[in-house]
């Protein structure tokens, strides 16, 4: 059964997650900041409750040698966080059809947050991770 499911804006990726999201948190990283247009919240998902179910325009772009990060090709959408060999991929929340039933539980990276705004909604906060 798929508790949740998601695309980017043309539906060339789409996945499906089957049970309850953790809480996402936002990183605000110079990476993620760059990637998305501002700060990115996003769920990490056990890959055994992940599944792919269009890929024809995913691509990768390798951020470091742990690390990859999953787009669109087609519309641009920053989708996927994929720290290589870990169990769990990170999806942002942006992406998913309908209501999560999930709240921000964090603020990561904060350190290099962008001075355009401010942070005022009481959740913790990391330097990094």
């Amino acid at each position: 059964m798929t508790d949740h499911a998601g695309s980017c804006l043309c539906g060339g990726v789409a996945f499906e997650v089957d049970g309850p999201l953790r809480p996402p948190d936002a990183c605000h990283c110079s990476t993620c900041r760059k990637q998305s247009g501002h700060h990115w919240a996003s769920t990490n998902v056990d890959r055994a409750r992940f599944r792919l179910i269009a890929d024809r325009t995913l691509r990768w772009y390798a951020a470091s040698d742990k690390v990859r990060r999953g787009f669109c090709g087609t519309c641009g959408c920053f989708l996927f966080w994929d720290p290589i060999e870990h169990p769990v991929i990170a999806i942002g929340m942006g992406a998913f059809d309908g209501p999560t039933g999930t709240h921000l539980e964090k603020h990561i990276f904060v350190s290099e947050q962008g001075d355009y705004y401010t942070l005022d909604d009481g959740l913790p906060r990391s330097p990094r991770f």
